[in-house]
C-alpha cells in the first residue's frame, strides 16, 4: 500500500466563489451516483480495493486532477468503451465537472471528489492502463516543489496502479515543472516516449491552457510509458 510518510498536498484550495443554485443542485442530485464508494479512508478503513463493476470489463483511464471537467468529458464522450476515473478536490471545479456530464451525456466515468493518494490506496495494482496529468498546480516557489504531483512520494502510487506500458501524459505550461518532470518520472518506472509542444491528436484545450496562450507561456506535452 502506497502511504507518504507526509502527506503533503499537492493541490491548493478546496473551494472557491460561491457556486451557483445550479452547481448545488448537481452536487446533490449526481455526485452520489458518480462517485466511487470505498475510497476515502473514513469510509473504508480496512483498505480493501474499490468497486470497479460498474466499469465491466472496460480497460480504466484514470484523470489526476481533472479541473473544470473540460478533457475528461471530451475523452469520455471520445472513447466510449473505456472506464474513466476522474480525481479532483475542488468543489467548484466538481459542480463543473457535473454540469459538463449532464450536457454531454456520458456514462463511461466516476469521480473521486479529493485526494487521489486515498485512490492509490485503494485501486488494484496494474488497473489503469493510461492516465492524465493536465495543468497541475505549478507550486511556483522553489521551496514548494516537493509538493508537486511530479515527486517520487506521489509518483510511486501511480506506478503501482499502473499496467506494464500504460501511458502516462503530463500537459504544463510551466518550464520548470517540465524540467522536474524529465528529472523525476523516469526514476518511478517510467519511459520518456515524446516531448513536445505539439499537443496530442485526441487533445481536448482546457481554459488553463487557453489562459496560458493568452498570458504567453507556450504549454508543453509529455509522454511516457510504464517500465
Amino acid at each position: 500500500m502506497y502511504d507518504p510518510v507526509e502527506r503533503r498536498n499537492f493541490y491548493g484550495r478546496v473551494h472557491g466563489k460561491t457556486l451557483r443554485q445550479s452547481q448545488k443542485t448537481y452536487l446533490e442530485e449526481d455526485l452520489g451516483r458518480l462517485s466511487l464508494a470505498g475510497v476515502l479512508r473514513d469510509d473504508n478503513p480496512a483498505r480493501s480495493p474499490v468497486d470497479l463493476s460498474r466499469f465491466g470489463d472496460k480497460p480504466i483511464w484514470l484523470e489526476i486532477g481533472f479541473g473544470g471537467g473540460e478533457h475528461m468529458v471530451h475523452m469520455a464522450a471520445t472513447y466510449p468503451d473505456i472506464g474513466l476515473i476522474g480525481c479532483e478536490p475542488f468543489v467548484n471545479g466538481i459542480a463543473m465537472l457535473l454540469g459538463k456530464i449532464r450536457a454531454a451525456g456520458v456514462e463511461n466515468l466516476a469521480i473521486h471528489p479529493g485526494d487521489v493518494r486515498d485512490l492509490f490506496d485503494v485501486l488494484p495494482a496494474g488497473v489503469v492502463q493510461k492516465a492524465f496529468l493536465n495543468y497541475p498546480d505549478p507550486w511556483p516557489k522553489a521551496r514548494h516543489h516537493r509538493r508537486r504531483f511530479v515527486t517520487q512520494g506521489y509518483l510511486a502510487g501511480l506506478a503501482r496502479v499502473l499496467a506494464p506500458g500504460a501511458e502516462f501524459r503530463v500537459a504544463t505550461d510551466i518550464a520548470d515543472y517540465v524540467r522536474q518532470t524529465l528529472e523525476e518520472v523516469p526514476q518511478a518506472g517510467f519511459t520518456l516516449i515524446e516531448s513536445s509542444d505539439q499537443p496530442w491528436a485526441d487533445w481536448y484545450s482546457t481554459r488553463y491552457e487557453q489562459k496560458a496562450l493568452r498570458e504567453g507561456r507556450p504549454p508543453h506535452y509529455l509522454t511516457y510509458r510504464r517500465n
